[in-house]
């Protein structure tokens, strides 16, 4: 072969060699996301990994199981993972302190407000007296709303008109099938079973929230993460919003996407399993942007003024940057 020939042969092999590079896709770029082991986000992530909704995006969504709230959020202030889901209220707490987390929009579940069907109460008013459970604690956002709705409304403060009974969520709702507490405030996803058995909704956080003169529906809980990471990786943190909102949509469109989760769901019968569904669909964010920022910082206000330093922290004010500036729909 002469030098001609080698040489032709070499930049043949060189050029191969450059399309084959070319043609290799880059490695997806992990996001590890911390959740609750039995928590409802692990749903949608479950739908995101089955369907390759991450891979599709460009990253490999890695969910890492973990015991309960305080670990999540351990886990995210320890560098274990990138993303948690907690609330914005947590996140301005944590910036007023000094950290930099920020969020985008999750899910607008909440709560609310429950009864016996054949409870004799109808408003607010009403609980006066009562023994009323609460789950969360003193600071929980769901009583403090409600609280400020009956200062607002009936110009009374539930905080000195009720028997509270603080606790964990399932065990009042095991008081209330008791009856030996007349009506509870719990999270959307221990509601629907007592939804399934026939309890009535006085109010739900949503609705307290719009008669306070919160017009959009606000998404209290959302994906959490530091911001300077955040703006190293914000492809990556873009595509898993794209990821989040295509399950959505999957969810909110399958009935029988809904049939392959249920074994996951823990719902003990079918109206069970109904209402956790219907309440799913029911909190998933439509639109997010300035008029639910600004709307985020009045009922940061109102919960500041009844939930104190015990809720907020040493500021009064929603922190900025708590939202991440780079997600508007």
């Amino acid at each position: 072969m002469t030098p001609q020939h080698r040489a032709r042969h070499l930049l043949i092999a060189i050029a191969l060699s450059c399309l084959a590079l070319a043609a290799t896709p880059a490695a997806a770029e992990t996001v590890r996301v911390g959740i609750l082991k039995f928590g409802t986000v692990s749903w949608e992530l479950d739908v995101i990994k089955t369907h390759g909704l991450d891979k599709a995006e460009g990253i490999d969504v890695e969910v890492v199981e973990l015991a309960g709230k305080d670990a999540t959020a351990v886990a995210l202030q320890a560098g274990k993972v990138d993303v948690i889901v907690t609330d914005w209220i947590w996140v301005s707490r944590q910036r007023a302190a000094g950290a930099d987390f920020t969020f985008v929009p999750y899910s607008t579940a909440v709560g609310a407000l429950m009864v016996p069907a054949e409870s004799p109460i109808r408003t607010l008013s009403d609980l006066k007296g009562k023994r009323l459970g609460i789950a969360g604690g003193p600071a929980d956002k769901s009583w403090l709303l409600i609280r400020a709705l009956a200062r607002e409304r009936h110009g009374m403060d539930l905080a000195g008109e009720v028997d509270a009974v603080f606790g964990a969520p399932p065990l009042l709702n095991e008081q209330i099938r008791l009856g030996r507490i007349d009506a509870i405030i719990n999270y959307w996803n221990y509601l629907a079973p007592l939804e399934a058995k026939g309890f009535r909704t006085v109010i739900s956080v949503e609705a307290a929230a719009r008669e306070l003169g919160i017009g959009s529906d606000l998404p209290l809980l959302g994906y959490v993460f530091d911001e300077s990471w955040g703006e190293a990786h914000r492809d990556a943190v873009s595509a898993l919003v794209r990821a989040s909102r295509k399950a959505k949509r999957i969810l909110e469109q399958s009935e029988a996407e809904w049939e392959r989760l249920r074994p996951m769901m823990g719902a003990s019968d079918e109206a069970t399993f109904r209402a956790l569904r219907d309440s799913f669909r029911q909190g998933i964010p439509e639109s997010w942007g300035n008029a639910e920022r600004a709307d985020a910082a009045r009922a940061f206000a109102l919960m500041a003024e009844l939930g104190g330093e015990e809720l907020v922290g040493k500021s009064r004010e929603l922190q900025a940057g708590t939202f991440w500036q780079h997600v508007t729909y």
